[in-house]
């Protein structure tokens, strides 16, 4: 996933690639056994998927 994207398309499928990737990681967090790390963690993914769509709005 090193590759620039440029057109909507591919925007849109990187996109949906990276949720999908959050998406599996919070599936298979064990509420009992998370660490705060584990939520540090997911917040960057967040972050960095927010930071990807404004980039893809400009």
């Amino acid at each position: 996933m090193g590759n620039a994207v440029h057109d909507k398309d591919s925007q849109v499928l990187y996109l949906k690639q990276r949720l999908n990737m959050f998406l599996e990681v919070l599936d298979s967090i064990d509420p009992e056994d998370t660490e705060l790390e584990d939520i540090d963690r997911l917040i960057e993914m967040i972050d960095d998927l927010e930071m990807k769509c404004e980039q893809f709005k400009k």
